[in-house]
């Protein structure tokens, strides 16, 4: 074998790997790091949602009824990293564009009229309580995204 037959496969293991039936898992790098966050996030907004809906949904329904929502889209992108793939990393981006305009539109509207929200969403202010992490990460995450598919888009013209 020649050096170049040998650098072929080390090269290979550094990118992302296809899975059975032909998917590239997006978990690999920083990407898990995103799945880990995710994965944290989905925890705090379904935990906290399914306490404060189960205890006290008539003292703030619609705060409580959002953070349901933002548990359920952080679970989805989660799923759709792990899951890998074109249509999963197509879903997860969309979902990350929804879940940033969610984050954008209820934090401003938690600023704006605070009356409408007795209590704190997931995304309230912006996602204050937990760092900001609710506005960073879906941008994170479509740049993370987006990147990758600019990064397959070689190899696939070489194929």
């Amino acid at each position: 074998m020649t050096s170049s037959e040998h650098a072929e496969p080390e090269h290979a293991e550094t990118e992302e790997k296809p899975e059975r039936g032909g998917r590239r898992r997006l978990i690999g790098g920083p990407g898990l790091l995103l799945v880990w966050l995710y994965g944290v996030m989905v925890v705090g907004a379904v935990s906290r949602s399914a306490f404060q809906i189960s205890t006290e949904f008539d003292k703030a329904p619609l705060a409580y009824s959002l953070s349901a929502v933002a548990g359920l889209v952080y679970g989805f992108i989660t799923y759709s990293l792990v899951r890998g793939g074109d249509r999963a990393r197509r879903s997860a981006f969309v979902c990350c564009a929804l879940e940033l305009a969610g984050v954008l539109i209820v934090g401003t509207w938690t600023l704006v009229d605070a009356s409408a929200f007795p209590d704190q969403t997931v995304w309230s202010d912006y996602g204050m309580e937990y760092l900001f992490i609710p506005v960073l990460l879906p941008v994170t995450g479509m740049y993370w995204l987006r990147k990758g598919v600019l990064r397959q888009r070689p190899e696939a013209t070489a194929a």
